[in-house]
């Protein structure tokens, strides 16, 4: 069956039989297979920041390549409006763990959407079409839809791509690219 509460409910399971170390290796692969998608020319770069508490990518390799390559770094922050705000993550945010385990910015320099270059989106699979299955709350799709045409959407996956996600809806927004431990996905034209 390849309809989302489903998938989600699968690959949920498989991620949670990961050790520590396999997260780690798995997510370390998938930071230097961002190296070799054509998205580096950008100054503005969205990352999720990664829960304690879900066996899910650790986005810590990929915060080091962003800080590396002097990029702008965006985290999002969860608002009681089931909106993300958005923030310059700079030496001085102060970062406090939310009810899901993740950190997020307490305050700072908000940024709007409309300046985004590349968004790495949370997700647990996503198919041949890049169509994703992301955590169900619809926080990236909103967020996303806000997002200026150009903006770049990167989705990061333990597993390989399934053919299709039967019970897309029109407010899905699909990536552009799609990148596992084991290779990237081109979706958009890119």
């Amino acid at each position: 069956m390849t309809k989302k509460s489903s998938l989600r409910q699968t690959y949920g399971a498989l991620r949670a039989t990961y050790s520590s170390e396999q997260l780690q290796e798995k997510s370390i692969a998938l930071a230097n297979q961002c190296l070799k998608l054509p998205i580096w020319k950008g100054k503005y770069y969205h990352l999720f920041l990664t829960s304690s508490t879900q066996p899910e990518v650790d986005t810590e390799p990929l915060l080091a390549i962003l800080q590396s390559k002097d990029k702008e770094i965006i985290v999002p922050k969860v608002e009681d409006s089931n909106n993300l705000s958005h923030y310059l993550l700079t030496d001085s945010t102060l970062l406090k763990t939310n009810r899901w385990g993740i950190p997020e910015p307490q305050e700072g320099i908000v940024v709007s959407p409309s300046i985004i270059n590349v968004i790495f989106v949370p997700l647990f699979i996503f198919d041949l079409q890049g169509h994703r299955v992301g955590y169900g709350k619809g926080y990236y799709d909103r967020f996303l839809s806000k997002c200026p045409k150009e903006t770049i959407k990167v989705g990061l996956s333990f597993f390989e791509p399934i053919p299709e996600i039967e019970d897309r809806t029109t407010f899905d927004v699909p990536l552009d690219f799609g990148v596992t431990p084991e290779g990237t996905f081109c979706f958009g034209g890119q």
